[in-house]
């Protein structure tokens, strides 16, 4: 009997997450490792571009962390390739720290920016802060949501946005939860400080609102047609036209 109640009162194990890093310098790949294994994160370390692809496609972490200064491909094109098939969350290494360069990083689809030297506690605070917003998923077993919109639809869940030719593309977390509160409000402005503090507030880089609308518009842009996002000077941002949830 103290046996089944001990049984009974144990607490459920959490789902460990796992996170790949990509730097072609070893020291920093064991250091983070070090520093998540503290958090319950599991870690795999890559040194090339060309590892980190190949691992993508045979599992799909929680979390990238991406070195942009590798030796086999250039950053932008790296974080190109991870968008262009995944929505992960992808935080950048960088040892640039301008603010043009936190812009750059952001235009690049990355979810955050870290400038090399770093404190690992950083790194891991920004890791688990993504986690968290990231995380908040439908149930299997709950019909997902699709928003329809002059013919495109968005999957809150994968994030992914379907134009009304098929083509597929995937958002960042940061663009996704924009696009979403835009989404469910439409024909409304939405201001700044709204979005800064619906999407995680960016205290690094107050920009980081109108760089990610500009790269959603970017998303959102066909030759000729109409623009979906408006910017209403001194207010914020509206979505301009009827949303349908399904």
């Amino acid at each position: 009997m103290r046996k089944a109640q001990a049984l009974q009162t144990r607490p459920a194990q959490a789902v460990k997450r796992t996170v790949f890093v990509v730097d072609d310098e070893p020291d920093i790949g064991n250091l983070l490792l070090d520093a998540m294994s503290q958090f319950e994160i599991a870690g795999k370390v890559f040194s090339t571009a060309a590892q980190l692809l190949a691992a993508l496609d045979r599992e799909t972490p929680d979390a990238c962390i991406v070195d942009l200064g590798l030796p086999d491909m250039e950053g932008m094109t790296l974080i190109n390739e991870i968008r262009r098939q995944s929505s992960v969350p992808i935080i950048v290494l960088s040892a640039r720290g301008h603010a043009s360069d936190r812009v750059m990083g952001l235009e690049l689809g990355a979810d955050d920016y870290v400038v090399k030297p770093f404190d690992p506690r950083e790194v891991i605070a920004r890791i688990r802060s993504i986690l968290r917003r990231s995380s908040d998923q439908p149930q299997p077993d709950q019909r997902p949501e699709l928003a329809l919109f002059e013919g495109w639809t968005y999957q809150p869940a994968s994030h992914c946005l379907t134009s009304p030719e098929g083509e597929e593309t995937f958002l960042s977390t940061g663009e996704a939860t924009l696009l979403e509160a835009l989404l469910r409000a439409p024909k409304r402005v939405l201001t700044r400080d709204y979005l800064l503090e619906h999407g995680g507030r960016d205290e690094s880089l107050d920009r980081s609102i109108d760089v990610r609308i500009s790269r959603i518009r970017k998303k959102l842009n066909r030759k000729d047609g109409p623009a979906h996002i408006r910017t209403i000077y001194g207010s914020g941002y509206m979505l301009a036209c009827d949303v349908k949830w399904g």
